[in-house]
């Protein structure tokens, strides 16, 4: 992981349209799998992307785990 990136309001804006709140979205693979507990496949709803690029997800399995967009890899969920 690498936390020293600084993203444009413009990038942000974009990540935002992209991925609105309400958003459908399943993991694929987590940088991070040691302090998460979600796993391949684990579906949940957006709710908003901070300034960072961190997307907070209400997840169906209950996990409060904050993906990093340039860390973390996910699909849309049609």
């Amino acid at each position: 992981m690498y936390y020293g990136r600084v993203y444009t309001n413009a990038f942000i804006r974009d990540l935002r349209r992209r991925y609105p709140e309400g958003t459908r979205i399943e993991v694929i693979s987590m940088d991070d799998p040691y302090t998460s507990k979600l796993y391949y496949g684990d579906q949940g709803t957006v709710k908003y992307i901070d300034g960072n690029a961190n997307f907070y997800v209400d997840w169906d399995n209950g996990s409060t785990a904050i993906l990093a967009y340039d860390d973390d890899v996910f699909c849309i969920v049609d």
